[in-house]
């Protein structure tokens, strides 16, 4: 196993907890029907995007987490 470097491990940490900060802590601030997204409102364009975005975040994590 090759040990990681503490910034590589905050990297991974950061980039796991934006999705979830996102989704959870920022829907309040979100919450509008104005303006509205592809005739959506705000809200369920926001959530869709995070939802749709997520994958990214933890294929990037997988990315730098290398060979073990």
């Amino acid at each position: 196993m090759i040990p990681l470097r503490p910034s590589a491990k905050a990297a991974r940490i950061a980039l796991a907890v934006v999705p979830a900060i996102m989704l959870t802590l920022a829907v309040p601030f979100a919450n509008r029907v104005e303006p509205r997204i592809a005739g959506v409102p705000f809200l369920l364009a926001w959530i869709t995007f995070w939802v749709a975005i997520t994958p990214l975040f933890l294929f990037t994590i997988y990315r730098l987490e290398g060979r073990r």
